[in-house]
């Protein structure tokens, strides 16, 4: 029984790391405190069945995943419920751009007689940064070909209307190489 312990022991913690969740997520899941959670994936003790089982539903593995001795390689999906708290914060960082922008726009709007609109525009590009970031650091790479794509032409639009005095052509031809190198790149990626 012993080897068992420490069999599910190490397939609750590398279930729990490839999800990343904290011991306080899981533990806040199933109604448990951090510290039974804790002497689960240590193998000092054993959750019950039913636990088991919750586990299991949260993790969308089988009973004889998590207390088979050999685990298998399949990546393990992020429950709905962390994901949707992903994609809030997500937009709510992306919102928090568009607030900066409205800032500095209302700001200058005050203090001056300078309209300066062209930071809503860069606003674009700034969101796309922080949304790849948050794309990368959950590793969802579904995305990331086409937040990279919308970052590189608003960047050169933004850049075309910032300086009106260059040909908007001339700019947008630079986005050309650019695009060819994320689509080589999403490629590399698979």
């Amino acid at each position: 029984m012993e080897n068992l312990n420490f069999v599910i022991a190490k397939n609750l913690t590398a279930l729990r790391k490839n999800n990343k969740l904290t011991q306080l997520e899981l533990a806040k899941l199933l109604n448990y405190s951090d510290k039974a959670v804790s002497k689960w994936e240590n193998g000092e003790s054993v959750p019950s069945i039913d636990v088991l089982h919750r586990i299991s539903k949260i993790y969308n593995v089988s009973l004889d995943y998590i207390v088979g001795e050999k685990v298998a390689d399949t990546p393990v999906s992020v429950t709905s419920e962390i994901r949707k708290k992903r994609i809030i914060i997500t937009l709510l960082s992306v919102l928090a751009v568009w607030f900066v922008a409205l800032l500095f726009y209302t700001a200058i709007d005050i203090f001056s007689d300078y309209k300066i609109w062209i930071l809503f525009c860069w606003a674009v590009p700034a969101s796309m940064i922080v949304t790849i970031v948050f794309d990368a650091l959950w590793n969802r790479h579904r995305l990331l070909f086409w937040l990279v794509s919308v970052l590189i032409w608003s960047f050169l639009i933004c850049l075309s209307l910032q300086f009106f005095n260059y040909n908007i052509w001339q700019i947008l031809f630079i986005g050309i190489p650019l695009q060819i190198g994320a689509v080589l790149w999403a490629k590399l990626l698979k």
